[in-house]
């Protein structure tokens, strides 16, 4: 077997979906060819490849998942605050998480809709998204642009 071959024979155990979720990426593309190749080599060098070939597969995706972290330092540091940055802008745009998931109503304020489920939907809109209610239903014939609306244009 030529040393290209010996060195190649350790990869076959490897599990690529396995150390993709290792690294925390989404697909196996997010991992440069060339670094994947620099990986390999780096750790048939360090560890040689009789040790690799003896190795249990787990064993052999720690170490390609260690190497790998040290070639893709940056990468995964950008992918890790990206990730981070959608997590908060998701946990934002829900407002009932914003309270740790608990949504505080007064009683009192219930007592005035008695049984009208649409009031009460928009008093829920214009409490927690400070939009909406009465305003809303008077603001409906009327046009906010200054433009001729009674007649048709062709």
């Amino acid at each position: 077997m030529s040393d290209n071959g010996q060195e190649l024979s350790w990869t076959v155990k490897l599990d690529w979906l396995n150390i993709v979720l290792m690294l925390k990426l989404q697909s196996i593309t997010e991992i440069p060819e060339f670094k994947r190749e620099k990986a390999i080599k780096h750790v048939s060098k360090m560890y040689g490849i009789q040790t690799l070939t003896e190795c249990e597969p787990e064993t052999l995706d720690k170490f390609v998942v260690n190497e790998l972290r040290d070639i893709m330092k940056k990468e995964l540091i950008q992918n890790a605050k990206k990730q981070a940055r959608v997590e908060k802008e998701i946990r934002n745009k829900f407002i009932p998480m914003k309270k740790g998931g608990i949504i505080r109503l007064d009683p009192r304020d219930l007592k005035d809709f008695k049984g009208d489920p649409e009031e009460m939907l928009k008093y829920f809109y214009k409490k927690f998204l400070g939009k909406g209610g009465d305003d809303d239903d008077n603001d409906e014939g009327k046009d906010k642009n200054k433009d001729d609306n009674t007649s048709y244009y062709i």
